[in-house]
C-alpha cells in the first residue's frame, strides 16, 4: 500500500501512519506532563525518584540480617588497615564526646536529622529558585546514592559502635535519645550494616557543593562549609563511621559529579550531532517505491522535470525555459 501523497510546491508530502506518529505523540505527551510552565521539575517526577530509591534501599536492607558476619569481618579488616597506617582517631574522639553528656544529646539528634532536613532544606531552595542548576545537582544526588547502594550491597561494613570490646561506646544510645538505633521502626527498617560510605557526608558535602553555587553572601558560603566538617565530627565522635567512610563518602560526591558532567556532555554532543543531521524523510528504497506515484500525479498544472533545469513549475501553453522555439 503505498501511503498518501499531496503535492505542494514540487515536494511530496507523504503523511505518516499512526505507527509512525507515535513517537511525535508521546513527545507531546512528554512535553505536556513532564514539564512544567515556569521550567521548574514536575513535583510528581521528583517524588517518584525519592520513591525508587527508597525502595532501593529497603531492598539491600532485607538482607542485612544475613550479611551479619560478613559486615562485622569487614569492619575488623578495615580497622587493622587503618590502624596499620596509623590513621584510627574515632576512639579517642568517641571517647571524648561520650564524656559530654549535653553535646553527646545534640549530637544523637543531629546525627539523626540534620542532614535529611538540611537535604531537603537546599533541594527545595534549588526548586524554586534555580530550575536548571537543580536538575544538575539533584541528578548529581541521586548518582551519589546509587553509588552508595552498590557499596552497600558489595561491602556491608559494621559501624565502631558494634565493638564495644574494642572500646568504642554507642553515644547514641548512652544519651537516652528520644531516638535510638535500639527503638522505633529504626530497628527494622534502618540498614546498620551500611557504614561505608557514609551517606551523612557525602549528603553534607553535596548541600556545601549546592549552597555554594546558590549564593555568594560570604555567611552562608561560611556555614556551608562548615557543615560538612561538624558532620565529620559527629558521626565519628558517636562511633557510627570510622575514618575511611568519611573519605569514602567525599570520594562518592567527587565521582558522582564527575558521571553526571561526563553524562551531560555526552548527551549535549548527540543532541548537536542529531541538530546537524538533516532529517531524510524516505529511505532510498522507499522513494524508488513511490516513483510510478510521482509520475502518475505529474500533471500540466503541477511539477514537471526538465532532463536540463530540474523540477519547474509547469505552465500551460508555454515552453520549457531554454528550449527550443518552433
Amino acid at each position: 500500500m503505498i501511503p498518501q501523497m499531496g503535492m505542494v510546491e514540487g515536494e511530496i508530502d507523504v503523511r505518516r501512519t499512526p505507527l509512525q506518529r507515535l513517537p511525535s505523540a508521546m513527545g507531546n505527551l512528554w512535553r505536556r506532563v513532564g514539564r512544567r510552565g515556569d521550567g521548574r521539575a514536575p513535583l510528581w517526577i521528583e517524588l517518584a525518584i525519592i520513591a525508587w530509591l527508597f525502595w532501593l534501599y529497603d531492598v539491600i536492607n532485607d538482607f542485612a540480617p544475613v550479611r551479619q558476619l560478613l559486615a562485622l569481618r569487614d569492619a575488623t579488616n578495615l580497622l587493622s588497615f587503618e590502624r596499620s597506617l596509623g590513621l584510627d582517631p574515632e576512639r579517642t574522639l568517641n571517647h571524648w564526646l561520650a564524656a559530654h553528656g549535653t553535646l553527646s544529646l545534640i549530637s544523637s539528634y543531629y546525627y539523626f536529622f540534620a542532614h535529611a532536613i538540611v537535604t531537603f532544606g537546599v533541594l527545595v531552595w534549588l526548586w524554586w529558585q534555580a530550575p536548571k542548576l537543580y536538575a544538575r545537582l539533584r541528578t548529581q544526588l541521586v548518582i551519589v546514592n546509587l553509588i552508595a547502594f552498590v557499596v552497600f550491597w558489595r561491602y556491608p561494613l559494621a559501624p565502631p559502635r558494634s565493638f564495644p570490646g574494642l572500646g568504642y561506646i554507642d553515644v547514641i544510645a548512652r544519651s537516652h535519645a528520644l531516638v535510638s538505633w535500639h527503638s522505633g521502626v529504626l530497628v527494622h527498617d534502618a540498614d546498620q550494616f551500611a557504614a561505608m560510605p557514609s551517606l551523612h557526608v557525602a549528603w553534607a558535602s553535596w548541600c556545601a557543593i549546592a549552597i555554594w553555587q546558590l549564593t555568594r553572601r560570604p555567611a552562608i558560603r561560611v556555614l556551608a562549609t562548615l557543615y560538612p566538617l561538624l558532620t565529620c565530627v559527629v558521626v565519628l565522635g558517636t562511633a557510627n563511621h570510622f575514618l575511611l567512610d568519611v573519605v569514602a563518602g567525599v570520594t562518592t560526591v567527587s565521582l558522582a559529579v564527575a558521571l553526571q558532567r561526563g553524562l551531560g556532555a555526552l548527551l549535549a554532543s548527540r543532541r548537536r550531532a542529531r541538530a546537524a543531521t538533516p532529517e531524510v524523510a524516505f529511505h532510498a528504497a522507499d522513494r524508488a517505491a513511490l516513483q510510478p506515484a510521482e509520475h502518475a500525479a505529474l500533471d500540466p498544472g503541477e511539477h514537471t522535470e526538465h532532463p536540463d533545469h530540474g523540477a519547474v513549475r509547469g505552465v500551460p501553453g508555454q515552453p520549457y525555459p531554454g528550449s527550443a522555439q518552433p
